[in-house]
């Protein structure tokens, strides 16, 4: 029987013809639905962007709240954050910032529709700060990746403008840097009194520092620097430090070396990572190690309190693997505690002494405080105070003009009473 006579046959047959007939309907389905699928891959790949930004990035932050204030314009579904910020006149006011809540958003920027997925895995933490992983990703049409340069810019600018006049102080949570408590308003260099000529030239040092580095990379000299401020307590150390960041427009990085989290490989993570243009803190050095000379009579004080060893520090400070473009400070009030390995060149390049208010500073002080006196009534109280007490600290007069703020001529008939 010819072969188009079977076929024949088979099209007349009820059950075949049937059978054929949704056996080529489901797989036409399926190539279809293939095609589709594939297709739409294609398309996300060549006409797509997507950028996806991780809660451990410092522009997830900046991103949610640019889009909270001005990339969505009224979004349905909003989560809070409460963040305080500080006048001049020193009141602290509470500002809540809404920003796109976790799910799916649509914006428009500049002409072109972006769909924005903020997502939160409920059963993953992230270790370093106990907070869920979250990550927002942008999906637009289009190969314009300047476009998500143009919003991270934004984000990023609007961010730093909330903080313009700001010292920002950041503190070690887990192996990552964390803003603590509130942007502070900056202080005035001069308004800590140092001895003649201290205060210009620590600045003129770290100006020359932070301005120069490709002197260093031309001359293969590590790109960092060390200071270490020495002498009695309550003379200024740290005040000075506090307005040389606002000076310099820096933040401050505080590192306390004896938390017991603390750990050579977490030490060295953190000098690492330390936010841009910050000044890294480590107050009263000789709290957390001593000389190895004077450790002998006490091995455990030379230990630390955590886990932190004094190699551990010292390699980090300087060692192989340590990290560049940085600015340490280190304040003590005993450096004769303090082991030479810690306070050699290189580790520390600026040794200033900061001690007992000279006659220059006390003049200084009380014009400061007393602008409207003349200059004799300075010099008398200068005077005075050093025939009371040769060796004051700067926190002793300033505490003792805070009882007479508007009253000098009180002060100077009590200055008896002055106390260091």
């Amino acid at each position: 029987m010819p072969l188009t006579d079977i076929l024949s046959s088979l099209g007349d047959n009820p059950y075949f013809g049937a059978g054929f007939g949704l056996v080529g309907l489901g797989s036409g389905l399926a190539v279809l639905r293939k095609g589709s699928q594939l297709g739409m891959m294609a398309f996300r790949r060549h006409c797509m962007m997507t950028l996806e930004v991780p809660n451990k990035d410092r522009s997830f932050y900046w991103l949610l709240q640019w889009m909270g204030t001005r990339g969505m314009r009224q979004p349905q579904h909003m989560s809070v954050q409460t963040t305080f910020t500080q006048s001049e006149q020193g009141k602290i006011s509470t500002a809540f910032d809404f920003m796109p809540s976790p799910g799916t958003h649509f914006f428009n920027y500049k002409g072109t529709w972006i769909k924005m997925d903020r997502n939160r895995e409920k059963q993953s933490v992230n270790l370093n700060n106990n907070a869920p992983w979250e990550t927002v990703t942008l999906t637009a049409i289009g190969r314009r990746r300047e476009t998500y340069f143009e919003i991270l810019e934004e984000a990023r600018r609007e961010a730093i403008g909330s903080q313009v006049g700001k010292t920002i102080m950041y503190t070690a949570f887990g192996d990552q840097w964390r803003p603590f408590g509130y942007p502070r308003n900056r202080r005035a260099v001069d308004s800590v009194v140092l001895d003649r000529g201290v205060s210009e030239k620590i600045l003129d040092d770290v100006r020359e520092f932070s301005q120069n580095p490709k002197w260093y990379v031309d001359r293969g000299i590590p790109y960092r620097r060390g200071y270490l401020m020495y002498g009695p307590p309550g003379c200024g150390k740290s005040s000075f430090i506090f307005s040389l960041a606002g000076e310099m427009e820096y933040g401050i990085c505080l590192l306390n070396l004896n938390s017991s989290q603390l750990s050579d490989d977490r030490l060295a993570a953190l000098l690492a990572v330390a936010p841009q243009q910050t000044i890294i803190l480590l107050e009263d050095i000789d709290a957390a190690f001593m000389s190895r000379d004077l450790a002998q009579e006490n091995p455990t004080m030379y230990k630390g309190m955590g886990t932190l060893t004094f190699s551990g520090l010292l390699n980090a400070l300087d060692g192989v693997a340590s990290s560049e473009g940085r600015i340490v400070f280190m304040t003590t009030n005993y450096i004769e505690r303090l082991d030479p390995a810690l306070i050699r060149p290189g580790r520390i390049d600026v040794k200033e002494y900061i001690g007992f208010c000279s006659e220059h500073q006390l003049h200084r002080m009380f014009r400061r405080f007393y602008p409207d006196q003349a200059p004799e009534m300075a010099d008398e109280f200068a005077r005075r105070i050093l025939e009371i007490t040769p060796q004051i600290s700067a926190a002793a007069i300033q505490g003792f003009f805070l009882f007479y703020k508007d009253k000098p001529l009180e002060m100077m008939k009590n200055i008896e009473l002055v106390k260091n």
